[in-house]
């Protein structure tokens, strides 16, 4: 669990892991994560001095710059040695990484003249021993080369940071920072870098002349490459400075295209590569879509110079992204006869539930199950089900901490520990009681499809209009973009029928009343399937206030099933028109001082199963009022807001700040403990929401806190 800076790179947290991470936006380098564990991923390449690196360690030597680089690995374009500190002996170890992917192996071997079999048979009281010991032998860390460009000169200088679970109090901290700084170059710096919130509280009360220190957020600015998405695709390259830009070229873009952008819009249509010309967050829609899809993206700054320079705009290039480079790969090609031919995703058939659209009533949300997705649509289904969570509790919701963990048994101990209870008690019961006291769920109703079905055959215009949009799309007309602005426009202009209106009006009465704002959200039944995620292609209205506002929201969100965009998405995976229903919730609007996004893995690494990823707006208590103003989520998911990043371990527990985006503060203590509480709640969901038996597939979750706690507004699946 190392992190220079942002990534987790395999350090000594073994067997909980792997080695190879990838990379979200806005993340800096950071080898902190802890990797308790081999699954089986390829290793993280040594950067190799000639052909070979020829010694498996340095021990009690200066290590120079050339010793350095024969020695390390890379990870993301950084160079990085692993270093243990063996007190007893008073002396320094270097490890060769492509000889000693863990620093238990190389001490195993090299010093208790063990086999790393033999340490891995009781690795709880290995680690025990080396992360939370006051009176360890062995302090372990990783040391890292950085390279950032100031003002166009290069600047090199080392950090230094230890496991993230690693509790060194300051004199240990010290002491481990003084005896790397004696054998490191003196021509470069060296700072230790923080690898958890509680090593930022230690350091502050340390003179930083005496450990001078470096935190992610400061070196966020230098990381100019970040990958996303790994992989490699061939087309032709299309950058737009503005977006006027890209709205002007727009009915131009193809499928092969590759698009760089400062910041790419929502509404892109399916491509083969994204470039971002700016920092982002990987849970941006246009990110998850780019991860949905499978294709290559990255973070790269100064790439509109690169294409400047080397004539790249509109030409046909291989484009590639890989954790180990320092920037992204970009050679000019001929023109790929492929592009002719019709893209192979273009043939998935994507498979939806048979709907039902007749007398389904309008129901409190605490009324769905999660089977009721096919009446109500998915976010109103997941959100009926979570209700029923937090009120009759679920057998289910262990079964992330029960699965086998070689060499551990499972995680249930560390689950125990953080809830405070005996393993041997009853800890399904104290998992329900954490959730039902750490968070809740907004009161609210689900209208079902059967009522948009009413408003559409009360009108014989939207009727007609939709089947010559059914025509178009048949045919691949050209004007099917226009006939999806038509039935919209229809939509929202035609009058709901007065039975539907007083239906409507009577249940939110009945079951809002006291409610003076809501939110209306969409819940389709063409979202959260199995290859094709819809991430922001549907609309959600907050602030909503009159009743007369309500209606017109419900059509806006029933006319977002028309889009021209959501229309063209889902006719490419070959769904009709005819299979798509929109559901609507009307919820509660909550005050909230913060909101975010909380993601029930690491998209720097899948396989880290000890991590969840949070992304959090501080400002949602500062969002306009006004009816569709943007909320604090909504501008982090749109791309508009790079937030604060976080990672939060759900096993051993802590987190840590890995950029604080676009605010000028970290987050206070009392949200950081909030955040710790909310990702312990996401990762006991997950487990109740798993489609199988691993409790592996990760979901998404949207959230607000203020001072009543946590309320969770939208939980889904999150793209694989």
């Amino acid at each position: 669990m190392q992190t220079v800076n942002g990534i987790t790179e395999s350090t000594q947290l073994r067997k909980v892991g792997t080695p190879i991470p990838e990379i979200p936006a806005g993340f800096i380098p950071s080898f902190s994560s802890p990797h308790l564990e081999k699954n089986g991923v390829d290793k993280i390449p040594a950067v190799l001095i000639g052909s070979q690196a020829i010694v498996s360690s340095i021990v009690d030597e200066r290590l120079p710059l050339e010793a350095f680089f024969q020695l390390a690995g890379t990870l993301a374009g950084y160079s990085f040695v692993k270093v243990v500190v063996d007190r007893d002996e008073s002396k320094i170890h270097f490890i060769n990484h492509s000889r000693y992917e863990f620093h238990s192996d190389y001490i195993a071997e090299n010093i208790l003249g063990k086999t790393a079999a033999e340490v891995d048979a009781d690795i709880e009281v290995f680690n025990e021993s080396v992360y939370l010991s006051m009176s360890r032998r062995f302090y372990l860390g990783i040391l890292a080369l950085h390279k950032p460009i100031e003002k166009g000169q290069e600047r090199r200088f080392f950090s230094l940071e230890t496991v993230e679970i690693d509790t060194m109090d300051s004199e240990m901290l010290k002491f481990f920072y003084g005896r790397v700084k004696e054998f490191t170059d003196p021509s470069l710096p060296l700072y230790f870098k923080p690898a958890n919130h509680n090593q930022e509280k230690i350091i502050a009360g340390i003179d930083s002349v005496e450990l001078p220190r470096i935190f992610s957020h400061e070196l966020f600015a230098s990381s100019r490459f970040i990958a996303l998405n790994s992989g490699v695709a061939q087309g032709r390259l299309r950058a737009f400075k503005t977006e006027l830009e890209y709205r002007r070229a727009l009915p131009t873009i193809e499928w092969h295209d590759i698009i760089v952008m400062h910041r790419v819009p929502d509404d892109i249509p399916r491509i083969s590569g994204i470039i971002n010309a700016h920092h982002t967050t990987p849970l941006s829609h246009t990110n998850v879509l780019a991860t949905g899809w499978n294709i290559p993206n990255a973070i790269q700054l100064g790439i509109f110079d690169q294409i400047a320079k080397e004539g790249l705009a509109d030409q046909w290039v291989s484009y590639g992204v890989d954790l180990s480079a320092q920037s992204v790969s970009l050679t000019p090609i001929e023109k790929p006869a492929e592009v002719n031919q019709r893209p192979a995703w273009i043939m998935q058939q994507v498979k939806l539930e048979e709907p039902e659209t007749i007398n389904t009533p309008i129901l409190e949300l605490d009324r769905l199950r999660m089977s009721d997705r096919y009446r109500y649509g998915t976010k109103a289904a997941n959100l009926g089900e979570l209700r029923h969570v937090l009120e009759n509790g679920s057998e289910r919701l262990l079964g992330f901490y029960k699965v086998n963990r070689p060499p551990r048994k499972n995680l249930m101990p560390h689950l125990a520990k953080f809830l405070g209870v005996d393993e041997a008690g009853n800890l399904t019961r104290a998992a329900w009681q954490f959730l039902r006291n750490k968070v809740e769920i907004p009161r609210g109703i689900a209208i079902p499809f059967s009522v948009q079905q009413e408003f559409l055959e009360s009108s014989p215009r939207i009727q007609q209009a939709i089947g010559k949009l059914k025509m178009a799309q048949e045919l691949n007309a050209r004007e099917t973009d226009s006939l999806c602005l038509m039935v919209q426009q229809l939509i929202r202009t035609t009058r709901m029928p007065e039975r539907v209106r007083s239906y409507i009006d009577a249940q939110i009465a009945n079951h809002l009343s006291g409610v003076s704002s809501f939110v209306v959200r969409s819940s389709s039944n063409a979202e959260d399937l199995e290859n094709f995620s819809a991430a922001g292609i549907y609309e959600s209205i907050n602030h909503v206030t009159t009743a007369e506002n309500i209606f017109q929201s419900i059509k806006e969100v029933w006319a977002s099933l028309l889009s021209p965009r959501s229309v063209r998405l889902r006719h490419q995976v070959g769904i009709s028109l005819d299979d798509c229903y929109m559901g609507v919730i009307v919820q509660e609007e909550v005050k909230a001082e913060m909101g975010g996004v909380l993601v029930t893995t690491n998209p720097t690494n899948r396989a880290d199963f000890r991590n969840v990823y949070i992304n959090v707006s501080a400002n949602s208590s500062k969002t306009s009022q006004a009816p569709g103003a943007k909320s604090g989520v909504n501008s982090i998911v749109d791309g508009s807001e790079l937030p604060h990043q976080l990672l939060f371990n759900t096993v051993e527990g802590g987190g840590r700040t890995l950029t604080i985006g676009d605010n000028s503060q970290e987050l206070n203590e009392a949200q950081k403990a909030m955040l710790q509480d909310l990702a312990f709640a996401g990762r006991l969901l997950q487990s109740h929401f798993s489609p199988d038996y691993t409790f592996s597939a990760p979901v998404d979750i949207e959230w607000v806190a203020g001072k009543d706690g946590i309320s969770i507004l939208q939980l889904r699946p999150y793209s694989k």
